[in-house]
């Protein structure tokens, strides 16, 4: 079965950082590409940032370029959002998603599995 969980999401001031963590298990994550996604109220899910399994290449949107970096630890299976310089317009349900491909993108259709999402909130 496969099961997707984040966390480490919460309330942080802006200019903060926090990390999300996103767990997989009955998968092997490093076999297919990982997505960051967030919705906030009101708003379409869009896409933050992605990695692929062939290469590990890395895409952000251009809201978080050069703010947000993604990683993974395959022998943890996990997939991390390190999220710095964070801003009130973060604020939003943060979800990761596999896609039963080596490379996807940041279009929510492209992905198969979701996690049930993390809430981060930046205010001060």
């Amino acid at each position: 079965q496969v099961q997707l969980v984040e966390s480490g999401g919460g309330l942080v001031q802006p200019g903060g950082s926090l990390r999300l963590s996103c767990a997989a298990s009955g998968f092997t994550l490093d076999y297919y590409a990982i997505g960051w996604f967030r919705q906030a109220p009101g708003k379409e899910r869009e896409g933050v940032s992605c990695i692929s399994s062939s290469d590990g290449s890395t895409y952000y949107a251009d809201s978080v370029k050069g703010r947000f970096t993604i990683s993974r630890d395959n022998a943890k299976n996990t997939v991390y959002l390190q999220m710095n310089s964070l801003k009130p317009e973060d604020t939003a349900v943060y979800y990761c998603a596999t896609a039963r491909t080596v490379v996807a993108g940041l279009a929510p259709f492209e992905y198969d599995y979701w996690g049930q999402g993390t809430q981060v909130t930046v205010s001060s």
